[in-house]
């Protein structure tokens, strides 16, 4: 199966649109994925589409006419839902046979927020992991009993479908898609020109209303360790050498980290210094041996075995295949 990451720097894109959504839905893959293009980054081609080609008004009363037919999808790499009306009705057959097609000759499928449903309907999500908002993974868990759904988390990519929580997780799965397909950098430079966060974990919770021990919030301790955390990623990260730093005990800080973040200490980390290895292995000559020792691994063999767990390829390899997509970024 071909994944988004493989088409790289000529993408084409088909974003699905209908009558009622919200204009922020449908301009997030258009402002993260047009910055690319417009910032000379490489050539992604959008091209919003209705169900019958006709225009559609948006939730805020919008008319827009600009609207392609459903044809696009034939040659989309990438297609986004990224909405869906809400009162969740079932995809109609002649969408599920576009998502079907779309992703039987190699395009990425992609459901942000509400947008996870139609995917599901299609049934290319049973069997695995979903995300939706969260105020209606209940639904989709009904829609869909073949479906996990994760209500937690921001995104989910299993690389030819992809899943987003609600609103703004929509750009970070965007940014997400970026990061896969043009690296740390690119996706950087896009968040940059954005002004938004260059990266927030798929794995990272989303904000869900959930009672509190006490009514407190721990954000600052947590927010404090994690910002230590990042500063010393070479050195052993511990739960108690955390819990240090914000005068927690190790038991307490672990429940808190899961509560604010969604994963466990340990898994952060993990995530974390398996980012800043990628940005070594893109941005730098440093042998691996000392990305390695630099990400805060116990030894190269460990590194090598986390990052292939993690991406299905090497960190050399990785790095070998980077520097050929920003040679031919340069050339072109």
């Amino acid at each position: 199966m071909t994944t988004f990451d493989e088409f790289r720097t000529n993408v084409r894109i088909a974003i699905h649109a209908f009558d009622g959504m919200t204009m922020f839905h449908l301009s997030t893959p258009l402002a993260v994925f047009g910055e690319v293009t417009r910032s000379g980054l490489a050539e992604w081609e959008t091209a919003v589409f209705s169900d019958d080609g006709q225009p559609v008004r948006t939730a805020e009363g919008l008319l827009i006419a600009d609207i392609s037919g459903p044809e696009v999808a034939d040659e989309a790499d990438l297609l986004i839902f990224p909405s869906w009306p809400t009162d969740l009705p079932p995809a109609e057959q002649p969408l599920v046979d576009m998502v079907a097609a779309a992703h039987g000759r190699g395009a990425t499928i992609a459901g942000l927020c509400l947008g996870t449903f139609p995917v599901a309907h299609s049934g290319l999500l049973d069997g695995r992991t979903a995300v939706t908002h969260w105020l209606k993974s209940d639904a989709l868990a009904s829609q869909a009993p073949n479906v996990q759904v994760r209500p937690a988390a921001l995104y989910i990519d299993h690389g030819d479908v992809l899943t987003s929580a609600g609103t703004a997780s929509a750009l970070d799965a965007c940014l997400h898609l970026v990061r896969t397909s043009l690296g740390a950098e690119v996706a950087t430079a896009v968040a940059r020109r954005l002004v938004i966060a260059p990266h927030r974990d798929g794995g990272q919770a989303q904000y869900i209303e959930r009672p509190l021990d006490d009514g407190t919030v721990d954000e600052g301790p947590i927010g404090a360790a994690m910002d230590w955390a990042l500063h010393h990623l070479e050195e052993p990260l511990t739960i108690e050498a955390l819990g240090e730093q914000v005068q927690m005990s190790p038991r307490n800080f672990s429940r808190r980290f899961r509560e604010y973040a969604g994963v466990s200490p340990a898994k952060w980390i993990l995530a974390r210094r398996l980012d800043e290895a990628r940005r070594l292995l893109e941005t730098t000559e440093l042998p691996i041996s000392e990305v390695a020792e630099a990400c805060g691994f116990a030894s190269p063999v460990t590194f090598r075995q986390n990052f292939v767990t993690a991406y299905g390829t090497t960190p050399t390899a990785y790095r070998h295949h980077f520097s050929d997509v920003e040679a031919t970024r340069m050339s072109g």
